[in-house]
């Protein structure tokens, strides 16, 4: 196997792991916490959210492997691939890097980190749901666009290895 091969191997793996990562938020916890009363579903995103913020060690290496992996593989299979394999990978990188990556840095982690800072038990019931209003329906939709994105990047990396 060549080494393009094998980063671009790695960079599929890891980019469809961050894909399953946020499907499974769209479709199975924002879904299962919104059931729940205002102060409950800040208390458990906030359980959920610290588990990421204290860098838990497979999901860093997963996240920022995909970041690295991806750019590093379009550098060192873009030479070797056809027009469609190179229009694809370029396509695939972008989108990444602007439909994953850019809302993540730009909605999601500040909305996170807004509501780390609330002390939910200390709350009222008014204050708890503007709160969550403030927070779920920004975070969700900016949640799916990063879920549709990164599962359309994977496909393209899988038809690239496909093809190749």
């Amino acid at each position: 196997m060549i080494i393009h091969e094998a980063a671009l191997i790695l960079a599929t793996f890891l980019c469809s792991l961050v894909a399953g990562f946020l499907f499974a938020f769209a479709v199975v916890a924002m879904p299962g916490i919104a059931r729940l009363r205002d102060r409950d579903f800040i208390r458990a995103f906030q359980v959920m959210d610290r588990v990421i913020q204290r860098n838990q060690p497979l999901f860093m290496l997963v996240w920022a492997g995909s970041i690295l992996a991806l750019p590093a593989s379009a550098l060192l299979a873009f030479g070797s691939l056809d027009g469609l394999g190179r229009w694809l990978l370029g396509a695939a990188l972008l989108a990444y890097l602007l439909g994953v990556q850019l809302p993540t840095i730009a909605i999601n982690i500040p909305l996170n980190n807004k509501l780390q800072l609330l002390n939910a038990e200390a709350m009222d019931d008014a204050s708890s749901k503007q709160a969550r209003l403030d927070f779920e329906r920004r975070w969700n939709s900016a949640n799916a666009v990063r879920t549709f994105v990164a599962c359309l990047v994977s496909l393209m990396l899988m038809v690239i290895l496909i093809t190749m």
